[in-house]
């Protein structure tokens, strides 16, 4: 399929855009995962497309000590937090093991917060022999992604989509060993920040998540996971 025209207007045409390309792959008894804050409006509307349910994924980059903005790691919650490492920014940086358990454990509590404030207690959605869909609202290095998907690995989906609007090509070549399928609407070659390719991107407030997460409740209340 073409790629979309660029920028996008905001999350929510990426989003829907993104949507009715999932919904043309037919996906066996999906569960979108989206990861805060933006990823959570483009999920959204992946998962009213799917009529699925909706779930996040909290995942926080740890950035190189004297610019926060270049990860040098990422870490994800669960029962056995998974830390995923660039050992090249390490080596470049010369980052020690130590500062990047340092800041995970820092970073997991930040995960706690959110998960507390998002979710409100509520339990993650089964997701072992369902397609699980990564959705962010773009990705530059992939860092975070990556995290993310090794942590779900763990749970054990059938099947592992990653969903973005817009990544530059090395980046989603990097990752497709991660999933099953990818669906990225843009590859453009020279990339730049997230940012460059919506209108509208905003900083999303926790408020806004917490509103999209009650609305999402009731995606695919009828197709519940099998027990």
């Amino acid at each position: 399929m073409h790629e979309v025209k660029l920028p996008f207007d905001d999350r929510v045409q990426a989003g829907r855009a993104l949507g009715e390309r999932l919904v043309a792959l037919r996906l066996a008894d999906p569960v979108v995962l989206a990861l805060p804050r933006g990823g959570v409006p483009v999920g959204f509307e992946i998962a009213q497309a799917l009529d699925a349910p909706l779930d996040l994924l909290l995942v926080r980059k740890i950035g190189v000590p004297w610019q926060q903005e270049l990860a040098v790691a990422a870490v994800m919650d669960g029962a056995a937090p998974v830390i995923v490492v660039e050992p090249h920014v390490q080596a470049e940086a010369r980052v020690d093991r130590s500062y990047i358990e340092q800041r995970a454990a820092h970073e997991l509590q930040e995960i706690e917060r959110r998960r507390a404030l998002y979710l409100g207690g509520r339990p993650p959605v089964p997701v072992a022999g369902r397609t699980a869909v990564v959705v962010d609202d773009g990705i530059a290095t992939g860092t975070t992604v990556r995290a993310a998907l090794r942590g779900l690995r763990k749970r054990a989906p059938a099947r592992l989509v990653l969903a973005v609007p817009v990544a530059p090509p090395d980046t989603i070549d990097a990752l497709r060993g991660e999933v099953d399928d990818v669906v990225c609407l843009a590859q453009p070659a020279y990339f730049g920040a997230i940012g460059h390719f919506y209108v509208d991107f905003h900083q999303l407030a926790d408020a806004e998540v917490v509103a999209l997460m009650q609305r999402a409740a009731q995606f695919g209340a009828a197709h519940p996971a099998p027990t």
